[in-house]
């Protein structure tokens, strides 16, 4: 694993989710390479090599990832991915309402297009956790030391090119002439799982799955907050992984649309979604799986050979034209929800306004704006009134955050089941909601270049009738015999009352356009007015939140003022005191050199005066020890004329010299006493 650890290393760890970084593996999917350049756009979803990973695992394993509720979505075979109908798509999405902004009214996917289309849990706990600041340990412990080893911390990001390479699954890509079951018989040879445990194994495959098809980002690298939701395999089979797919999804929508060359999220969701909706894309269904579930299983997508450069302007043209009667807003009438698992067990969710959690991000789900998929008429509605505004935080932290606690009304909101959406009954259509709709989107729904072309057309009709209209006149005009003098009045009188009609349409669509401009230019109005204000706002929220800042920012610099003023009087201080600490050193260790001298003059002058005074002491005190003795022994003659021993001192111990051990310990003494003064004066 050295090259993903070097790579992973290079890589910038600490980009946001959604922000592209380049070094990973198999980044694109079956979709061809385009130039890079602006409206082109990139799919980061690689979805064969994790439908072959899972064919390739163990029953044991397979079954374990299915109790996850991932089974029946990666039973679905790979197709291609239709990148300019994709790209046309993102370009209509809306911020402010969460929807896709269509010549027929607002669309949205809702969870009942998750739960039909991909299979994946909508009910059930929602997708809240940690999110720590560093995941070192988590990560040495879930999935293996190895993924750690040489990094620097904190690590918050992991390279997924490393989770296929620990399998030997590094830069596996299916080849443009290969076939699903060649591809996946090459992954089953390569695939080496060691000896790992299962739930290791399935920790890494699901990990993969999470950042490369599930929750994919325009990076090559994943958060490893979502690898802390597989800690407890029994636990993340209970989580509504569906419903944070679908907000994972609108929090990247934004961020794709407009200024990132590839997109987010599970977008092969999003393009059967459309296909079901307004079927006008590539895919078709397949004779036989009629009765396959989920319904992704019953669409093939193939890319036209035929058309070589087709693009997303191409797509957004045929959107502009698309018969509003042929769209199918409710495209699940006929199943049984027997069939569908996560259907059955979502179907109460699925008349909610709810609040879309997955970890830090909170997107709003607005039914109210799309209750045609519910079989009923859309009345006007302010998206403003609907409330409830969502937020999507993607960026690291500094600290922990538990994510549950933070989302604790929400949490709430979710499991009480949102907002039930009430039906108007008294409405007999959707008129009022569309005139509403057009008016305020006239601009993006491009209704001017719509009016200009029929505009085009009935101008080049009205100059054809009147060049008809002229040759038949001149015709009556010139007509010699009175027997053909009727039909070509009668030819000229329908050729002048067609002319009439177009000239009437014509003013008509000059008024309607007239109309349209007025209102595009009011409209545009409005609307800088409201991003000026917007911006203002905004503006005027960043000043004062620069303010507080520097504020801030001044008192500490006081503060630091003031801490480095005393600091360098400290410091000065203690200069001092070293300086005066060397000095007294100085004149100590003088005046220690100088009581030396004199203590050994002193000590050799008591020398020399002990030297020549000992020899009388001796002689005199053994002349009296022996007159001593003489008298207390009768047998001594005194006198006698013997002669006297002279007294040695060979076997005599030496007598002590009081006097020099008293100066040798007043010596020791000074030099005791002497430092210790100086050091009271250093300090």
């Amino acid at each position: 694993m050295a090259t993903a650890e070097k790579e992973e290393e290079m890589a910038v760890e600490d980009a946001p989710e959604g922000e592209e970084t380049e070094g990973g593996d198999e980044t694109e999917a079956e979709a061809p390479r385009r130039p890079r350049g602006k409206g082109r756009m990139r799919s980061r979803v690689t979805w064969d090599l994790c439908w072959a990973w899972y064919r390739a695992l163990p029953e044991a394993q397979q079954a374990q990832i299915a109790r996850m509720g991932f089974g029946h979505l990666l039973s679905v075979l790979p197709f291609h991915l239709d990148v300019p109908y994709l790209e046309a798509l993102r370009e209509r999405w809306e911020e402010d309402c969460k929807a896709f902004i269509m010549p027929w009214g607002h669309m949205i996917p809702t969870l009942e297009d998750v739960a039909y289309l991909t299979g994946l849990p909508v009910q059930g706990e929602l997708v809240v956790g940690l999110e720590r600041r560093d995941y070192h340990d988590d990560i040495a412990e879930l999935l293996g030391q190895e993924f750690v080893a040489g990094r620097r911390r904190p690590i918050r990001s992991i390279l997924l090119g490393s989770l296929s390479e620990a399998v030997g699954l590094r830069g596996r890509r299916r080849g443009p002439l290969e076939s699903l079951d060649e591809f996946y018989a090459r992954v089953r040879g390569a695939l080496d799982l060691g000896d790992w445990s299962e739930e290791r194994s399935v920790r890494i495959f699901v990990s993969y799955f999470f950042g490369r098809l599930l929750f994919a980002t325009q990076s090559s690298q994943m958060n490893c907050k979502f690898v802390l939701l597989l800690r407890d395999l029994a636990q993340a089979g209970r989580y509504a992984w569906g419903a944070a797919m679908l907000g994972h999804l609108f929090s990247l929508l934004p961020s794709s649309s407009q200024r990132s060359q590839s997109t987010g999220g599970f977008t092969p969701f999003l393009q059967i979604w459309g296909y079901t909706r307004f079927p006008m894309g590539r895919g078709t269904l397949v004779e036989g799986r009629q009765t396959m579930v989920p319904l992704m299983t019953r669409w093939e997508v193939a890319p036209d050979p035929r058309v070589t450069d087709r693009r997303a302007g191409d797509v957004q043209v045929a959107l502009d034209h698309y018969p509003h009667d042929q769209v199918v807003w409710t495209p699940y009438r006929g199943e049984a929800d027997a069939s569908h698992p996560a259907v059955a067990a979502g179907r109460p969710l699925f008349d909610g306004h709810l609040l879309l959690l997955c970890l830090g991000t909170c997107e709003v789900l607005y039914l109210e704006l799309v209750v045609r998929t519910l079989g009923w008429h859309q009345p006007a509605i302010e998206v403003s009134s609907l409330g409830r505004e969502g937020h999507s935080r993607r960026r690291f932290f500094a600290e922990d955050r538990d994510w549950g606690a933070d989302h604790g009304s929400t949490v709430a909101y979710w499991r009480e089941g949102g907002e039930q959406v009430l039906q108007v009954t008294d409405l007999r259509d959707s008129s009022a909601y569309m005139e509403d709709f057009q008016a305020r989107y006239a601009g993006r729904l491009r209704l001017d270049r719509q009016v200009e072309v029929e505009l085009t057309r009935l101008r080049a009709e009205v100059r054809t009738l009147r060049g008809e209209l002229l040759r038949a006149q001149a015709s009556r005009d010139a007509g010699a015999s009175s027997s053909t003098q009727p039909t070509g009045e009668d030819l000229a009188v329908r050729l002048q009352r067609a002319l009439d009609r177009a000239e009437a349409r014509v003013w008509e669509l000059e008024e309607q356009a007239r109309e349209i401009g007025a209102q595009r230019q009011g409209g545009d109005v409005a609307t800088l007015q409201a991003q000026m204000e917007s911006l203002r706002l905004e503006l005027e929220a960043r000043i004062s939140g620069l303010e507080a800042e520097q504020r801030t920012m001044v008192t500490a610099m006081e503060e630091l003022r003031d801490d480095q003023a005393t600091m360098r009087g400290r410091l000065l201080e203690a200069r001092e005191r070293q300086r005066e600490a060397k000095t007294a050193r100085v004149r100590i260790a003088a005046d220690y050199e100088i009581l030396k001298d004199r203590v050994l003059k002193k000590r050799r002058e008591q020398q020399r005066q002990a030297q020549q005074a000992t020899p009388a002491r001796i002689v005199s005190a053994f002349a009296s020890l022996d007159d001593i003795v003489s008298l207390g022994d009768p047998s001594v003659v005194r006198g006698g004329g013997l002669p006297r021993p002279e007294a040695s001192t060979a076997s005599r111990p030496p007598l002590p010299d009081r006097r020099r051990e008293r100066e040798e310990d007043e010596v020791s003494s000074s030099r005791r006493q002497r430092p210790a003064k100086g050091e009271r004066r250093e300090e």
